[in-house]
């Protein structure tokens, strides 16, 4: 079940204040079905409308990552879904009545903490991973700072501090393995310089903030009493609360001697999640900060599109998992309309197989005279045997039963496919087989350019005794 999909076993509750906002929130995250995705809805807003973490709806990346659809805004995604990414969580309804995520302590640690208590559900349906062919380099001409793909088998974070600060100095910090993220990475706090509160807070953020919840780094060499005074006012504390203890306030001692590095790269894992997807490569960045990190995420979602409408390699020349006579065996069709010769690959959840259109096909008779084309609804029906036999490979004794055709959907016909065409079929499936339904849906592919593509719905009978 490694790459199938995960949610919750149970609901979990969060109650806190926003960062920003400073308002109280009461935040639930529920349990959710496959391929719902991570979704927030705003259940204090009439309709309680949902809007799901998607990359593509990032309004606001000042300070933090904020999502808006339809003018209605999710502030401060970041750490929840860093939390999320991390342990594999993949269907959730987050409900929330009000517009930012709690701080909480300002790290991801409560958070995880939390799923780690309730604990993650095994889902059917398959995961579906970013892994692109080549390096993707991105530079904020503005900032400076930068950040790099390369192709990778896993998911690997390095990220470089570089701010040209002498309490800061250069930081690096990595990850190469999720399950090392509640120790080394969930329980680093975010962090601010002193020479940023005020303008921060003249901005009218960091409502919610504390020295609970937040690095403060003192960037300066000394700090008067008036200053204290009014940092002090700036946070509602008392000024004799805060204390100065070398480089950080009140006395609080990083967990690591890279605990600003490390918080970024919890940022980063945050944002990028918002792909929707897991990533296997390895993401270096310089200088990291949410306008980057979003900016960089819609570059590989956008790569990956454009990835799944290049041409597929598919290797032919290697022996087939079934032949003709082991198809002949599984399904009941005969010529003239058994239309697949061989399987290539079955996995938990999908197939490739291969139909070779020849001239020697009766309905190039009829199918145009002169003009030979492959009727588009034997196309359907090729891609439909195919999917046959990976449901009855799913069943102990396949040849007492059949596949029957429930539904077509969102069929599409990109080219035509003519005498001496290979047409390599490859469907998944799109939800778990319940109760002998299976649903699939897949893509035709002739030299690697989509000739066809559909969604199907048939039912596996057991209608045949021995």
């Amino acid at each position: 079940m490694e790459n199938n999909q995960k949610t919750l076993k149970d609901s979990i509750e969060f109650n806190g204040v926003g960062l920003h906002t400073g308002e109280k929130v009461c935040m639930v995250i529920n349990p959710a079905k496959e391929n719902h995705g991570i979704k927030f809805q705003r259940v204090d807003l009439p309709e309680a409308p949902i809007i799901p973490a998607n990359v593509d709806l990032v309004k606001d990346t000042k300070r933090s990552t904020t999502l808006e659809l339809n003018n209605v805004k999710i502030i401060t995604v970041e750490h929840l879904m860093s939390a999320l990414y991390a342990l594999g969580v993949n269907n959730v309804l987050v409900k929330i009545n009000n517009s930012e995520v709690p701080i909480l302590d300002g790290s991801a640690k409560l958070f995880v903490e939390g799923i780690q208590k309730v604990g993650l559900k095994d889902q059917k349906a398959p995961l579906k991973f970013i892994q692109l062919p080549k390096p993707i380099h991105y530079k904020d001409a503005e900032s400076g700072s930068e950040i790099l793909f390369v192709p990778a088998n896993n998911f690997i974070l390095s990220v470089v501090l570089d701010y040209q600060n002498p309490v800061l100095g250069t930081q690096y910090a990595e990850i190469r393995n999720l399950e090392n993220y509640p120790d080394e990475i969930a329980p680093c706090k975010t962090f601010v310089l002193l020479t940023e509160l005020e303008k921060l807070a003249q901005s009218n953020l960091i409502k919610g903030g504390d020295l609970q919840n937040a690095i403060v780094l003192v960037d300066r060499d000394e700090i008067k009493i008036s200053e204290i005074r009014k940092l002090a006012h700036l946070l509602g504390k008392d000024d004799t609360d805060i204390q100065v203890n070398g480089n950080v306030l009140n006395n609080c001692e990083l967990q690591f001697y890279n605990e600003p590095a490390r918080h970024k790269l919890l940022d980063v894992i945050g944002d990028l999640a918002l792909i929707g997807m897991p990533i296997k490569g390895h993401i270096i960045t310089k200088k990291p900060g949410h306008k980057l990190n979003t900016s960089f995420a819609q570059i590989l979602k956008k790569a990956m599109k454009e990835q799944e409408k290049s041409p597929r390699n598919f290797d032919l020349t290697k022996k087939p998992l079934y032949d003709i006579v082991a198809i002949e065996k599984m399904l009941p069709h005969r010529y003239p309309f058994l239309l697949i010769d061989k399987i290539m690959e079955i996995t938990d959840n999908g197939i490739i197989g291969v139909k070779n259109v020849t001239m020697n096909e009766n309905y190039f008779m009829g199918h145009f005279p002169n003009n030979p084309v492959m009727p588009g609804v034997l196309q359907i029906e090729a891609m439909a045997q195919t999917g046959g036999i990976f449901s009855l490979s799913k069943v102990e004794e396949p040849h007492l039963y059949s596949t029957y055709f429930m539904k077509i959907d969102n069929v599409k016909f990109k080219r035509k496919v003519i005498p001496g065409d290979t047409v390599v079929f490859d469907l998944n499936l799109i939800s778990p087989i319940r109760r002998g339904l299976v649903h699939m849906g897949g893509k035709g592919y002739v030299n690697g350019v989509v000739c066809i593509e559909a969604e199907m719905l048939a039912q596996v009978v057991k209608d045949r005794e021995e």
